[in-house]
């Protein structure tokens, strides 16, 4: 809802429990007024109507309070915008008008100097309380060149309080998603990738709460994420008065986003944010809810299971293997069958074949189709592995367009695991990837594309472009485009995003593909930590995990019980990426056990509330789903130490006055019990894990 006030020069966005005010003053000044728990028009004009404190010496009044400063003027702040025409850098913006449509608010200004015009955009759905902005650029003046050296999509500016404490999520490959929170401090807090994707080392989300009060049930929790999958910086600056204002958007730093030509925009990315009153769970919570509504697509539809044949071949692959392999995936009950990498070209390893995207005729002598069709007769969907945006030297497609990576003239071009990234950008390049990768969709049933991306970007040059810093942003734009493309050409075909594990997560490629690939790194135990880490954002329903073989040979040797492996997956969307062709028969009918269990609860865990109960802190932890009147409850205990039983799990989000039954057992729980003594898991030893299932019966 959008309500207008003072004469139309103070907005009110109020969502499902919370209010977004700001306000114009009489010199077009746009300040913001207040962000948190429902208010009124009366409310927000009381709060307009209160003078700005005097500044300190050397400050300036308007720091702190401004809703989207600039370059240029009586300011100090980080701006989240700042313009260079000709040898000019700055602006200075008039308010040109106000628009409000049933679900958006649009406020107009333009600089009269340089002729940029820029709308700062607002939608917040009745439903729920995260608040999408993004901002538009467009030169509107008769002649020269306008550069966005920087043009966030938002400021975010939160209450004055004592103190905050920052949540944030970092990493690396194989450990990416790990949740940290600390005092914020003065000066300024940057977060970012400089490589061309969203990257491994942080998730573009941060989280604040007043004080370091907040639980994971209780207190005020502020939360923003941006919706983009290439570079991007936030920046969260504690100013010399305590205020804190959170910037964000495409782009690492200010050395030039686009060069706009006279009639030319920019649009950027959506940052959106979220005030919740429920605690860190509650603001997950609503993240997740409003994912699956307005983000995601198709997200009321669970995902199947799959199995993925890349750990049990690596390279070695052929038809016949995978026939086999199939057979033994459809006996365990998994719904998609995945063939990984080196199918196609001369891909025998990972130095050759990227970018000929034709299946290998020595491995597949009629290409992916009789494969794909004996998947479909064992009941199974069909699914394979590309790398569309990257290329090996040893290539046909490199030999005849050298010139179609990126690269710096005269400078050597720097491999990563042996290839170089396409550039995107170029609309030859984009057309050539886009008819590839469409007649491959067209020549079998393929059901499922896993779209990796396993090379950062570092020479990112574009010989023969005026302005080259543009291909940080288009190389997205491409890919976006691609998907788009793909997507309404082949709509049965469902994608997920990886990049050497979660280096691709973020709102941006969740808004075109229907999951993620959530970290290389498939231990169990690790595992829990980044699931725990990505739960604060993402929901399980496009968190893609796989059981593969124990010990773990990827990354530490561990050995752990099929038990807790099937457990720690059933958390997110359900995998299997062992080599099934070891496995005795024991396993597999085990498996089988597991999979079919996990089919009875995926729409609780998929599309329910979730609730982390414990965190994975070295001893139990537990995560709760409750969808409808079915509540599941995951349990693994890393260590019991001196015998002694481990506590019970407090559940929550249930009735007190129900019942509640066990599935699988038959005894009934008071819901007041469940919720104040816990739930006893009954869990030993050492990487024990259970799950349990509650129906509500009565009350």
């Amino acid at each position: 809802m959008i309500e207008t006030g003072d004469n139309g020069r103070l907005w009110l966005l109020t969502g499902r429990s919370s209010s977004y005010a700001l306000h114009l003053t009489d010199d077009d000044e746009l300040l913001h007024l207040h962000w948190g728990p429902r208010i009124t028009v009366a409310d927000a004009t009381a709060l307009a109507r209160e003078p700005l404190p005097p500044p300190w010496p050397f400050e300036s009044r308007l720091d702190g309070r401004e809703e989207y400063p600039v370059e240029g003027g009586p300011r100090f702040v980080r701006p989240a915008l700042s313009v260079r025409a000709g040898r000019a850098r700055g602006t200075a913006c008039d308010f040109t008008g106000a628009e409000v449509a049933p679900d958006e608010l649009r406020l107009c200004f333009t600089d009269p100097v340089n002729g940029l015009a820029i709308t700062l955009h607002y939608r917040m759905r009745d439903e729920f309380d995260v608040l999408e902005r993004w901002t538009t650029a467009a030169h509107q003046g008769a002649d020269g060149e306008v550069e966005l050296l920087r043009a966030d999509a938002a400021t975010w500016t939160l209450p004055e309080r004592d103190g905050w404490r920052l949540s944030h999520l970092h990493g690396r490959w194989a450990a990416e998603s790990r949740l940290v929170r600390c005092d914020l401090t003065p000066g300024e807090t940057v977060l970012g990738s400089r490589r061309g994707h969203t990257g491994h080392q942080h998730l573009p989300w941060v989280a604040l709460d007043a004080d370091a009060q907040a639980t994971e049930e209780s207190g005020e929790v502020y939360g923003c994420a941006l919706a983009w999958s290439g570079s991007w910086r936030i920046a969260v600056q504690r100013l010399p008065d305590g205020r804190v204002q959170i910037n964000g958007g495409a782009g690492y730093d200010d050395a030039g986003l686009v060069l706009l030509a006279p009639g030319e925009s920019y649009t950027s990315p959506v940052f959106a944010g979220l005030w919740s009153g429920e605690g860190f769970g509650g603001a997950s919570r609503q993240w997740h809810a409003w994912q699956l509504a307005e983000v995601i697509p198709g997200a009321e539809q669970p995902r199947p299971v799959l199995y993925n044949s890349w750990e049990a071949t690596l390279f070695d692959i052929s038809e016949d293997q995978q026939r086999a392999l199939a057979h033994r995936a459809a006996e365990m009950g998994v719904e998609l069958f995945v063939v990984d990498d080196g199918w196609f070209g001369a891909r025998t390893h990972d130095g050759a074949g990227l970018g000929d995207w034709t299946p290998n005729s020595q491995r597949f002598p009629a290409g992916l189709k009789p494969l794909a069709d004996e998947v479909h007769a064992l009941g199974m969907r069909f699914g394979i592995w590309v790398e569309p945006e990257m290329v090996n030297p040893d290539s046909d497609l490199y030999r005849a367009h050298p010139d179609w990576v990126q690269f710096q003239p005269g400078r050597p071009r720097t491999e990563f695991r042996n290839q170089l990234v396409l550039n995107l950008a170029r609309q030859d390049v984009r057309e050539y990837v886009g008819e590839q990768l469409d007649a491959l969709l067209s020549s079998a049933p393929i059901d499922y594309v896993k779209w990796d991306f396993n090379r950062c970007f570092t020479d990112a040059g574009w010989p023969g472009e005026a302005y080259p810093q543009k291909l940080w942003t288009e190389h997205v734009h491409a890919f976006y485009a691609l998907l788009d493309r793909l997507r309404a050409a082949h709509p049965h075909v469902a994608f997920e995003s990886c990049s050497g594990g979660g280096g691709r997560v973020d709102l941006g490629v969740l808004s075109r593909t229907d999951q993620v690939w959530t970290s290389d790194n498939t231990d169990p135990l690790d595992r829990l930590a980044i699931q725990h880490g990505f739960s604060q954002l993402h929901p399980a329903r496009v968190m893609a995990a796989w059981v593969t073989d124990s010990p773990n040979t990827q990354l530490n040797g561990r050995v752990s019980s099929l038990r807790f492996r099937f457990v720690s997956a059933m958390a997110g969307v359900l995998g299997v990426g062992g080599d099934l062709s070891r496995w005795s028969p024991a396993e597999r009918a085990e498996a089988r056990d597991w999979v079919a269990l996990y089919k009875e609860i995926r729409p609780v865990v998929q599309l329910g509330a979730q609730y982390r109960l414990r965190a994975p802190e070295g001893g139990l932890s537990a995560v709760q789903y409750t969808y409808g009147c079915d509540t599941v409850v995951l349990a693994w205990l890393q260590a019991q130490h001196y015998g002694e039983p481990p506590p019970a799990v407090r559940l929550r989000g249930l009735d007190p006055a129900a019942s509640y039954a066990r599935v699988d057992t038959g005894a009934v729980h008071s819901g007041a019990v469940l919720l104040h003594r816990g739930l006893v898991t009954g869990l030993r030893g050492d990487l024990d894990a259970a799950v349990f299932r509650l129906r509500r019966v009565e009350g």
